[in-house]
């Protein structure tokens, strides 16, 4: 065997060493499922217009509530704008809060501020449950349309299974939210619906994005074993 020089040693010393830190770079930017639904701060975010309204309506009537839960958050799209972080999220909340805020108020009905919610989560399981239907499961298509893999996943059996079931906790998740949401807005209880909408909202996200994460992982392995996908450098 030809000895190692010690050029040669320590080429592969920092070849080792610069793998060792891809590897570890690629592991730290994988993201929690709480990361994919906005982490800790999207969660507050989104907890907050919501709360600011059910607190507000009940202390001084709907007029205050729309002005609080409005105010609370542009508020949040400021922090954001100064931070200088991405004003999508908060833009779209702005724009969900006076939606639904304008609703509220053209009815002059406090628990219509969750009317949009509550048919969007019904449209949303509907659309999960056809989607595994017509077998173009949405975690897959999602998951696809975001990493840029394609529909190689179609080609394989089993990874159809790993995404139907991914996405039928989802359709599970949004359906779940209406039936709540429509039982307590069907009962009147807006304080009860602000807390359903803030404990189903994002902490129930980060549970069906972990299916995803899941089904994505598992087909991924055997696409990769089954020479579908490139197997990923040491």
């Amino acid at each position: 065997m030809k000895p190692t020089g010690p050029q040669e040693a320590a080429t592969d010393m920092r070849t080792t060493q610069a793998t060792r830190v891809a590897r570890s770079t690629d592991h730290q930017k994988q993201p929690s499922a709480l990361d994919r639904a906005g982490g800790t701060k999207g969660l507050v975010y989104s907890a907050l217009p919501v709360a600011a309204f059910v607190v507000a309506n009940s202390l001084r009537g709907l007029k205050m509530a729309i002005i609080a839960s409005a105010a609370v958050a542009l508020a949040i799209a400021v922090e954001r704008l100064v931070r200088k972080e991405s004003l999508q999220p908060a833009l779209g909340g702005v724009f969900g809060v006076v939606i639904a805020a304008g609703i509220s108020w053209y009815t002059g009905s406090a628990k219509d501020f969750f009317l949009i919610g509550i048919w969007a989560s019904l449209a949303g399981a509907i659309l999960f449950l056809l989607s595994v239907v017509v077998r173009w499961p949405l975690a897959a298509v999602l998951y696809s349309a975001t990493t840029g893999k394609g529909t190689v996943w179609r080609s394989d059996k089993r990874s159809r299974l790993y995404y139907d079931i991914a996405t039928l906790v989802m359709a599970t998740i949004f359906g779940a939210r209406f039936v709540v949401s429509k039982w307590l807005y069907d009962a009147d209880e807006i304080g009860s619906l602000g807390i359903a909408k803030i404990m189903m909202g994002f902490p129930l996200l980060a549970v069906g994005l972990l299916a995803v994460a899941w089904a994505a992982r598992a087909s991924d392995k055997r696409l990769k074993a089954l020479g579908l996908l490139p197997a990923k450098r040491a």
